[in-house]
């Protein structure tokens, strides 16, 4: 299974930042995790737990680099 983006997961505030936020699990930031699976890391528990209920997170490869990116926002615009 896949979802379309990955932003159900807990986040907590950075201190001192106003709009900055990271993953409760890892500690990676919203902005690097990027509504993927595999912007966590490979130890965080929120993708260790979706990758176990049969979500998968997208193997970057040369092929898929060179795709185009779906659903991107500024298709629908």
């Amino acid at each position: 299974m896949k979802k379309l983006y990955y932003i159900d997961f807990p986040q907590e505030h950075l201190e001192g930042q106003m709009h900055r936020y990271r993953c409760v699990y890892c500690k990676v930031e919203t902005t690097t995790i990027n509504g993927k699976l595999e912007g966590h890391l490979p130890s965080c528990e929120y993708r260790i737990k979706l990758e176990n209920a049969g979500y998968e997170a997208e193997a970057e490869t040369k092929e898929s680099l060179n795709k185009p990116m779906l659903h991107d926002a500024d298709d629908y615009d």
